[in-house]
């Protein structure tokens, strides 16, 4: 158990890579910050997942492509980053969607190399005869969540910040419209900003004062093989799987379909066997040279899904020193510029590298109550 704290200028809940990564970047700047979680740094989502650097799609992108090459050196600890990433395509449908990916990085100023099959099998040795071919991305790229999770905090803490670990939320203080102080099951600590960035605990820790944050969580499996030859590519993704070949020559891959939960207080929960076969029988597929592999380690982790699947990072009008920040299960490959982004909002009250207006809360303004039930994700609601 950390020691108490009993004041600073930002309170940081969640001790994720986003959060973690908004309390490097404050500290760095001079703030007092203290990142604080109900359980150990990274031991949700965070720290269970592919990987991942490589979100085209989001407004952050640039940055987040921008940050990740100097992250080594600029937290001074490994992550383990790997630059570039490889899409395998199993038939000419999925090359013709792909390219969806390919335009809209283009747009942004990321090339890619559509490949036959025969330069698909020699970047990725693992694939079998299966392949029609695929893209490789000359960007993205793919990372330790464990070790950026870790250097994160570690970084954080050189600069003068605090994690507190094993510390719940039980409530707030709210004085003049705005949170005054954070109530933890250790103690009450003042502050003038907080952030809530507690995955799938958003929800309900923002519903305490009163700012509605629509999502459903969700168990997400990974599993792990023992090593293999490393290939020239590390990052590879199809086959409806997504993941990374460490620097061990591990296989670590996940991939849908969820598992809708009721709540977000299993973020301990153990994986699924039913659906880590089905898994496992997928990842055979995408690397057929590797069927013969055996899964050492499988794991699950808690994720939040909001209805559309976009992140929110919003400040609502009340309380007004708060903000919001939940990534809808992509939050680590984004976390770099994510974190940058919000400490910006916190200190200065805006992002300037990037136009997070898609983000907002707003956008939920006329959603349906049942909404979680229509898209299939809950069970209707008992009269």
């Amino acid at each position: 158990m950390d020691a108490p704290v009993s004041g600073a200028d930002v309170v940081v809940i969640g001790a994720g890579a986003t959060g973690l990564s908004t309390g490097w970047w404050l500290a760095q700047s001079g703030v007092n910050v203290v990142v604080i979680d109900s359980g150990l740094v990274g031991w949700g989502a965070s720290g269970r997942n592919g990987g991942g650097c490589s979100h085209h799609f989001s407004p952050l992108f640039v940055e987040e492509q921008r940050l990740w090459p100097q992250m080594d050196e600029l937290l001074g600890y490994p992550t383990e980053f790997c630059p570039k990433r490889v899409r395998l395509a199993f038939d000419e449908r999925q090359l013709e969607l792909y390219g969806a990916a390919v335009r809209n990085a283009a747009h942004q100023g990321f090339s890619s190399t559509l490949l036959d099959a025969k330069q698909a099998q020699e970047l990725v040795p693992l694939a079998g005869d299966g392949v029609v071919g695929g893209y490789f991305y000359d960007f993205g790229g793919h990372a330790n969540p464990h070790r950026t999770v870790q250097a994160y905090a570690w970084a954080m803490q050189d600069h003068g910040g605090r994690v507190l670990q094993e510390t719940k939320v039980t409530g707030f203080r709210q004085q003049g419209g705005r949170i005054a102080a954070v109530i933890t099951d250790h103690g009450a600590i003042d502050c003038d900003q907080v952030v809530l960035a507690a995955g799938p605990s958003t929800q309900r820790l923002a519903a305490m004062v009163g700012v509605s944050v629509p999502m459903v969580p969700a168990r997400a499996e990974m599993l792990v093989t023992e090593p293999l030859p490393l290939m020239p590519i590390g990052g590879v993704d199809g086959n409806g799987l997504y993941g990374r070949q460490t620097l061990r020559g591990n296989l670590a891959y996940g991939g849908g379909p969820h598992e809708w939960l009721e709540d977000e207080a299993v973020s301990t929960t153990p994986s699924s066997t039913p659906l880590m076969s089905y898994m496992a029988g997928r990842l055979a597929q995408l690397f057929p040279r590797a069927a013969h592999a055996r899964i050492i380690r499988s794991w699950a982790g808690v994720i939040e899904n909001t209805p559309d699947g976009r992140p929110v990072i919003d400040r609502p009008a009340e309380p007004g020193n708060l903000t919001v920040a939940t990534l809808s299960s992509i939050g680590f490959g984004l976390s770099p510029a994510t974190g940058r982004a919000i400490a910006q909002i916190v200190t200065e009250g805006r992002c300037d590298f990037a136009d997070l207006s898609s983000f907002s809360l707003a956008r939920f303004a006329d959603l349906e109550p049942d909404w979680a039930h229509i898209q299939g994700w809950r069970e209707a609601a008992q009269a």
